[in-house]
C-alpha cells in the first residue's frame, strides 16, 4: 500500500469508526456484567449470612457451639466464596474459622450500625485479596454479631473470562468488517486509480490528449473536470508565454529602479552625516541633477520663526521677500503632492535658477510628519518632461531627507537663537539681572508670558514687579493691546469701583456723566491690579465675578458688559496670612494665584547690584549729559554690602543722587546718600523664619553640589520632606 494514498485513508477512517465504537461496547457490555456479578455476590452474601446467623441463635441458645464451630466449617469447606466465619460478642470471639487466629484488625474493621440491619463493607487484606465483609446481629445481637468474608475471586475470575470471550468475538467481528471495507473500497477506487494513469500521461507540451473513464457519475464529473482543466490549460501556457515577454520589459524597469533605489540610499545617507542646511541642500540639489534629467531646481526652506522663505540652489542661498512668506506657503499648503504650477502663480519673487522662458514649474511639497518644511521648485521645458517616472524618484528622496532637513531648520533657529541670547544686554527687557533666581524668573515670564492665565506677583516694594508685569503683558498676544496699571493703593474705598468698573451718569452725587471703568478700557488687553491686598471687601466680591464670568457692571448700570482681559495683580502682603484674619477673600486669592511669582529682594541676589548700578548710572548719566565712566571699587563694595530695605527702587533713586552730585569722571564715596552710611544694618537683615528656612536648606544644597541624599541628612531630615520643601520655596539647582 502506498503511504498517505487515499486507499489507506479510508481504510484507517473505516478501522476508527468501526474498532473504537466496538471496544467501547465490548468494554461497556463487560462493566455491566461486573457490576451485575458484584451486585449478584452481594445479595447471595447477605442471604447465606442470614440464614447461618438464625442457625447460630438456635445452637447458641441450646448452648451448642460445638455442633455450630462443625457448621461454620462445613460451610467454608462447601462454599468457595465463603472464606471466613466468626461469631464476635461484647468484643469476645465465641468461635470462628480461621486455622492461625484471627486478624485484629478484622475485627476491627466492621461493624453492625443498628441491630436490625447488616452492615456490608469490602476490605482488601495485606496481600491483596478482596472481600464483601457481612456483620449480621443474632437476634438483635443480644447473643452476638456473625461475620462473613465473602471472597471476590472467583467473582472476578468469571468476570475476566466473560472480557475475553467478549473481546474475542468483538475482534473476529472487526477483522471481517476490515476485509470487506478493503475489498469495497479497492472497488470503489478502480475508476479513480485509472483516472490518474490518465492524468501520469499528460504532458505540458501535449495537453490535448482527452480523458475517458468509465464508471459512477461523480467519476464521469471528476473526469469531465479534467478536460475542461485541460482546455484551461492550454490557455494558460499561451498567457504564460505573453506574460514573459512583459516580465522581461519589467525586469527592465526594476533594475532601473533598483539603481536609482541604490543612489537614493547613497544620497540619504551622506545627507545624514551633513548638518548644515545650505550644505544638505546643495548637496541634496546636485544629487537630483545627477540622478534624473531635471536641470533647474532651487529648494525652498522656510523658516516659521522670522516668517522668511529661504531659495537654496547649487551655488548659495536667497532670501526672498518676507511678503512672500504667506503667499507661497498658503500655494503649497493646498498641494499634498507634487504638482504643476505656472510662474505667474510664485511671481511675487524671482527663480534666478530657473531660465525666464520657462513657465510650467514642478512644485514638490516637502513635509516631515504633516509638517511643511518647505518644497522643490523644477523648471519644466516646453513639452514638460519633468511629468515622467522620475519625479517618484524626487519625491521618495525628499520624503526620505525631509527629516534630515527639518532637524538642520531647527539647528539653524537654534543657533539664531543662542546667538541673540548671547549677544544680548544681561537682562530681560526692561529688568536687569543674571542672578539664578532672576534666570529662573525669567524663564517664568517666558512660560506663562503666552497663556492668559491669572498671574499674582508678590514681592517687597520696590523689587519691581510692575516690570515683571509688562514684561508678561509684552510677551503675550495681547501686546498690542492696552496695559492697564491700577494702584489699589492710590483710590479711597468710594471711588475704587467706579475707576475699576465705570459708573453711569447720576450714579451717586458728584456723577455728572458715564464714566467708562478701566477694565472696559482694557478690553482685549491686561489689567495690572497693583497693592491687591489694599483693596476693601465689597470690591474684592465684585472682582471675583469679573475673574469669574468676565462682565463687570458700572455703578448704575442695568445691563452687564462682556470684557476680555487678562488679571495680573501684585502686592507685597503676605495674602496667606490676610485670608486667615479675614481682611482678603480666600476665593478671590485662589483665583489670583493661578500661576504665583515671587521677586527675590534686592539682598538675596547682590550679584546683580553692579549690573544695576551701571545700567541704572548709563541712564541718567545720559539724562543729565555727563560723560560719567563708572564708579570707584569702594563705591561698588558700599553698593554690594548694603542690604537694600527699598530694593531696586532704593538703588535706582540712589544712583541717580550720585548722578546729580557727581563732579568727576567716576563717582565717589562722597556722592552717594547719607542715608547709606547712617541706616542701621540690622534691621534691614531681620528675616523671617520661612526665609532663614529657605536659606538655610539653599545653603545646604550650595554646600553639598545640590546632592540631595548629602543634604537631607545634613539637615536632618528625609529626602521626601527635602523635596517638599524645595517645591514651596521654589528652589532649583542653577543653569549651567
Amino acid at each position: 500500500m502506498v503511504p498517505g494514498s487515499l486507499k489507506n485513508t479510508l481504510l484507517v477512517v473505516v478501522a476508527v469508526f468501526v474498532i473504537v465504537p466496538g471496544l467501547v461496547i465490548s468494554q461497556v457490555i463487560a462493566h455491566r456484567y461486573s457490576k451485575g456479578l458484584l451486585e449478584l455476590a452481594t445479595s447471595r452474601a447477605r442471604h447465606i449470612a442470614h440464614h447461618l446467623a438464625i442457625e447460630a441463635s438456635d445452637k447458641i441458645l441450646v448452648q451448642d457451639i460445638v455442633g455450630l464451630q462443625k457448621r461454620f466449617d462445613e460451610q467454608v469447606a462447601d462454599d468457595d466464596f465463603i472464606s471466613y466465619l466468626f461469631i464476635l460478642y461484647k468484643d469476645q470471639v465465641l468461635l470462628h474459622t480461621f486455622s492461625d487466629g484471627i486478624p485484629k484488625q478484622l475485627i476491627e474493621a466492621n461493624s453492625p450500625q443498628s441491630s436490625d440491619e447488616p452492615s456490608v463493607v469490602k476490605i482488601v487484606s495485606e496481600t491483596g485479596e478482596r472481600y464483601i465483609d457481612i456483620a449480621y446481629p443474632v437476634l438483635g445481637g443480644a447473643i452476638g454479631v456473625l461475620r462473613m468474608g465473602f471472597s471476590e475471586a472467583p467473582y472476578q475470575k468469571q468476570v475476566r473470562t466473560f472480557w475475553i470471550q467478549v473481546s474475542v468475538i468483538a475482534l473476529t467481528i472487526l477483522c471481517l468488517t476490515l476485509v470487506v471495507s478493503q475489498w469495497a473500497i479497492a472497488r470503489l477506487l478502480q475508476p479513480l486509480e485509472l483516472l490518474a494513469r490518465y492524468a501520469k500521461r499528460i504532458d505540458v507540451g501535449n495537453p490535448d490528449l482527452p480523458i475517458q473513464v468509465a464508471g459512477a457519475k461523480e467519476v464521469m464529473m471528476l473526469a469531465s473536470a479534467f478536460n475542461a482543466m485541460l482546455e484551461r490549460l492550454c490557455s494558460y501556457t499561451q498567457r504564460l508565454k505573453d506574460n514573459t515577454r512583459e516580465l522581461e520589459e519589467k525586469n527592465n524597469q526594476l533594475e532601473m529602479a533598483h539603481r536609482q533605489l541604490g543612489m537614493s540610499f547613497s544620497i540619504t545617507q551622506t545627507i545624514s552625516t551633513l548638518s548644515e542646511l545650505d550644505a544638505i541642500g546643495s548637496f541634496l540639489i546636485q544629487s537630483l541633477k545627477e540622478a534624473t534629467s531635471f536641470r533647474h531646481m532651487g529648494l525652498m526652506v522656510f523658516d516659521i520663526q522670522t516668517q522668511i522663505s529661504h531659495l537654496i540652489t547649487a551655488e548659495n542661498r536667497i532670501d526672498l521677500d518676507p511678503t512672500c512668506y504667506e503667499p507661497i506657503e498658503s500655494l503649497i499648503q493646498r498641494y499634498p503632492e507634487a504638482a504643476i504650477v505656472t510662474r505667474s502663480d510664485i511671481a511675487c519673487f524671482s527663480l534666478p535658477n530657473i531660465p525666464e522662458d520657462i513657465e510650467r514649474i514642478a512644485l514638490f511639497p516637502v513635509r516631515d510628519q504633516e509638517l511643511l518644511i518647505g518644497a522643490l521648485l523644477v523648471g519644466c521645458d516646453h513639452r514638460c518632461e519633468c511629468v515622467k517616472p522620475e519625479m517618484d524618484l524626487v519625491q521618495v528622496l525628499l520624503h526620505q531627507t525631509a527629516g534630515a532637513l527639518h532637524r538642520a531648520c531647527i539647528q539653524e533657529d537654534q543657533l539664531r537663537q543662542l546667538r541673540t541670547q548671547v549677544d544680548s544686554d544681561s537682562g530681560f527687557g526692561d529688568i536687569v539681572g543674571k542672578d539664578s533666581k532672576m534666570q529662573m524668573l525669567f524663564q517664568l515670564i517666558e512660560d506663562v508670558a503666552p497663556t492668559d492665565a491669572t498671574v499674582l506677583i508678590q514681592g517687597e516694594s520696590g523689587t519691581g514687579k510692575e516690570l515683571v508685569a509688562r514684561a508678561i503683558h509684552n510677551r503675550s498676544h495681547r501686546a498690542k493691546k492696552p496695559f492697564i496699571v491700577i494702584n489699589c493703593a492710590a483710590y479711597p474705598s468710594t471711588l475704587l469701583e467706579s475707576e475699576l468698573f465705570g459708573h453711569e451718569k447720576g450714579a451717586f452725587t458728584g456723577a455728572v456723566r458715564r464714566k467708562v471703568g478701566r477694565f472696559e478700557i482694557a478690553d482685549g488687553g491686561t489689567v495690572f491690579l497693583d497693592e491687591i491686598g489694599e483693596i476693601e471687601p465689597m470690591a474684592q466680591t465684585r472682582l471675583l465675578r469679573v475673574l469669574q464670568q468676565q462682565t463687570i457692571d458700572r455703578l448704575g448700570g442695568e445691563h452687564s458688559i462682556k470684557v476680555d482681559v487678562r488679571i495680573l495683580a501684585a502686592t507685597n502682603r503676605n495674602l496667606i496670612q490676610e485670608v486667615r484674619l479675614g481682611k482678603f477673600r480666600e476665593d478671590l486669592f485662589y483665583r489670583l494665584n493661578v500661576v504665583p511669582i515671587e521677586v527675590p529682594p534686592l539682598r538675596e541676589r547682590k550679584r546683580d547690584i553692579h549690573l544695576l548700578a551701571r545700567h541704572f548710572l548709563h541712564r541718567f548719566a545720559k539724562e543729565q549729559g555727563k560723560a560719567i565712566q563708572g564708579f570707584r571699587s569702594e563705591v561698588l563694595r558700599k553698593l554690594i554690602d548694603y542690604p537694600w530695605p527699598g530694593n531696586v527702587r532704593e538703588l535706582e533713586n540712589t544712583i541717580e543722587h550720585a548722578v546729580v552730585l557727581c563732579k568727576s569722571p567716576m563717582i565717589e564715596l562722597c556722592d552717594l546718600p547719607t542715608s547709606l552710611f547712617n541706616a542701621p544694618q540690622g534691621d534691614c537683615n531681620i528675616l523671617t523664619i520661612q526665609e532663614v528656612e529657605k536659606h538655610s536648606i539653599r545653603k545646604a544644597l550650595e554646600d553639598s553640589g545640590w546632592n540631595k541624599a548629602e543634604t537631607a541628612r545634613k539637615l536632618g531630615i528625609s529626602r521626601s520632606t527635602l523635596y517638599e520643601k524645595m517645591k514651596k520655596f521654589q528652589i532649583v539647582p542653577p543653569s549651567n
